[in-house]
């Protein structure tokens, strides 16, 4: 779970001495920008229909008018504000708020009532997938096939192309959706046969640039609990008493029995998987020991360098990708449950997927125990390609918390302990640990923990400068992070916290730290990274931050795929995106630079329309954008953030 996805930085700007008292929790924009509420929602109602049809040449001739906006109505929960809470830009009423206490409760957490619609054409109208890999003689799923066989009924209810244009056939010379694509038209032929480019087929262009992903054998073995794991089970035991096979856990969540004790096994089990130092079963030998102890672990040198954090919010593989394109050094995938791993669930080895683009990348896993973190370990380290493997013991969320992961293990030291040396026993890559100041908002336990970390033989460690129960909101505590770094010390140590510019870069690296992780800075600007090595402001252009969205959805059709569900799948991780993109303040329009992340945008007027059009905090709005780069929304769509401060209706 990625540290600055979770929650929200309140607009009260709590603990921030650097920011005048006027001033707090607002950013700061030229006078002759601002504008009311009802003269933001005048000008984009009033010229959007025609500069959007302008904006949306490239979506072709299928595309539809749009929607105008919502007419704001009441923040985030369907009542009035609470006395005394601002609401996101009533600058004419700023400075009653300012006089009012500041101890009144934001909506904050998750909208865990969200919707989650399919398009009503999935039901029973889905094109089997033997047709669209072109294996019409047989069907993948014989007589219990429930899809469509017949293409001509398909495409009397497919709804029409969203554009003239497919990225999968001009990256790739083909797309392998055929005529499910939503772009068929670019890659169909007269007769409806996927055309191909020889051109890039013979050049070897091959849409395989994404790796780790789950082999279906590897799979059946692990849903059948079948995968030996002698590393793991010899590590544990030199932990303590042998704590026996992990309870298998069933797809609903509750335990099942047990398999026997190691011992003697039949022939399917027999076979350890690929890269496995043991091939055998039963008791080990002590040559068996000596191949089981890990061998010189590679080293993990990423001192100085730009770390983007494992965010949650906006699909992060082809977030990544845009984020690598702008600088970023290091990268790692969002948490993983190891538990999800080890039963072979192929939505959470999804996230360990890797771009080739991706120089130094690492998984984040989180787990309670140390049999189920340790045989994870020992599993990614025979199957995945990576150069680390990190620990969450930073994420607050309630789930996590409750079972023990996460921040808990901050407060159970004995776990940790026979966590982080089971997983170094059975890695071959560095291990590093992510962590909070505490869970507690006064009771700091980080300086007490890192000289241990640092002794159990973690290779980094990141700190996150606030507690769980801080969440996000107050600044982050970078002079306690500079204390951090002397107990830390010779082991490098990252902080992370509250970095939105190169100068926020510049007076986190003064506190002694090996480098910046950048989670919600990245998600506010992910030009971020260009800002900080260059060293300079950037100002970009609203065509430019357009471009950036189109090259996102372009990643995200590649990635999730090009038919309904990728499209549609894309669009929802774009929306989430844009509820962080629009608190980001031109650099142009601001009177002080730079923007702090603790600073919500006012109402204002930007340079032009779409520079407005992206400044909306409504959500309708960001659907409007979503339209722009990806066609129109389907029937009865409906689109709720994820967190409960993101938007107004």
């Amino acid at each position: 779970m990625a540290e600055g996805a979770a929650e929200e930085a309140p607009a009260d700007g709590s603990g921030d001495s650097a920011v005048s008292a006027p001033e707090r929790g607002v950013a700061p924009i030229k006078p002759q920008y601002l504008a009311t509420k009802e003269q933001f929602h005048e000008f984009l109602e009033a010229t959007g229909k025609e500069k959007v049809l302008r904006e949306t040449e490239v979506v072709g001739p299928d595309s539809q008018d749009l929607a105008e906006p919502e007419a704001k109505r009441a923040r985030v929960e369907d009542g009035p504000a609470e006395d005394g809470q601002l609401e996101i830009g009533q600058t004419e009423e700023a400075a009653e708020f300012r006089e009012q206490p500041q101890t009144q409760k934001r909506a904050r957490g998750q909208n865990k009532g969200r919707p989650h619609l399919k398009p009503p054409h999935y039901d029973g109208n889905r094109l089997c997938p033997s047709l669209v890999q072109g294996s019409a003689a047989k069907c993948f799923f014989g007589g219990r096939c429930r899809f469509l066989h017949d293409v001509g009924r398909y495409l009397e209810t497919k709804p029409a192309d969203l554009g003239p244009c497919c990225v999968l056939f001009e990256t790739f010379g083909r797309c392998p959706y055929g005529v499910t694509c939503r772009f068929a038209g670019a890659h169909l032929g007269p007769e409806g046969q996927n055309l191909v480019r020889e051109e890039l087929v013979t050049q070897g262009v091959q849409p395989s640039r994404v790796r780790n992903g789950l082999d279906k054998a590897l799979q059946q073995q692990l849903r059948k609990r079948k995968v030996r794991f002698e590393r793991s089970e010899w590590a544990l035991r030199q932990l303590g008493p042998a704590p026996g096979p992990a309870p298998a856990v069933a797809a609903s969540g509750e335990a099942v029995q047990a398999e026997a004790a190691p011992g003697p096994c039949d022939g399917d089990a027999q076979q350890a998987l690929p890269g496995s130092p043991v091939q055998t079963c039963g008791p080990l030998t002590d040559e068996d020991v000596v191949r089981l102890r890990p061998c010189e672990k590679k080293r993990l040198d990423i001192s100085g360098k730009l770390y983007l954090a494992p965010l949650t919010t906006c699909g992060n593989l082809p977030f990544r990708r845009i984020c690598k394109r702008f600088g970023a050094d290091v990268t790692c995938g969002e948490m993983a449950i190891c538990t999800s791993l080890l039963q072979g669930q192929t939505s959470e080895w999804a996230l360990l997927k890797r771009h080739q683009s991706e120089d130094l990348f690492g998984v984040q896993l989180e787990g309670a125990f140390p049999d189920t973190m340790t045989r994870c370990a020992e599993l990614l380290n025979r199957t995945v390609d990576v150069d680390f493997v990190d620990i969450n013991v930073g994420c607050p969320i309630d789930l996590v918390y409750k079972k023990g992961g996460g921040c808990a293990l901050m407060n159970r030291s004995t776990k940790f302990r026979q966590i982080v040396l089971g997983m170094n026993q059975v890695l071959d890559v560095p291990l590093t640990v992510k962590i909070r100041t505490g869970v507690q908002e006064r009771t700091h336990v980080a300086h007490r923990l890192l000289p241990e970390l640092r002794g159990w033989g973690v290779a980094l460690a990141t700190l996150h400068g606030r507690s769980r129960e801080q969440r996000y909101t107050k600044l982050a505590d970078w002079q306690y992070i500079q204390q951090c770094v002397e107990a830390a010390n010779p082991m490098p140590l990252f902080g992370n916290g509250d970095i939105l510019s190169y100068e926020d870069a510049n007076r986190a690296m003064k506190t002694g730290v090996a480098g910046v992780m950048i989670a919600r800075g990245a998600l506010l600007k992910p030009w971020l990274f260009t800002e900080i090595k260059e060293q300079r402001h950037w100002d970009i252009s609203s065509s430019e931050r357009l471009d950036i969205l189109r090259d996102f959805t372009h990643y995200g059709l590649e990635h999730w795929g090009s038919d309904t569900q990728g499209v549609e799948k894309t669009r929802r991780f774009l929306l989430e995106w844009l509820s962080f993109l629009c608190r980001y303040v031109p650099v142009g329009l601001l009177e002080r630079l730079p923007q702090r992340i603790n600073e919500r945008p006012p109402y204002y007027l930007g340079r032009d329309y779409l520079e407005t059009l992206m400044a909306s905090q409504n959500s309708a709005d960001w659907v409007r954008l979503s339209e722009m780069l990806l066609g129109p929304v389907p029937p009865n769509f409906v689109f709720l953030p994820k967190h409960k401060a993101n938007s107004y209706k």
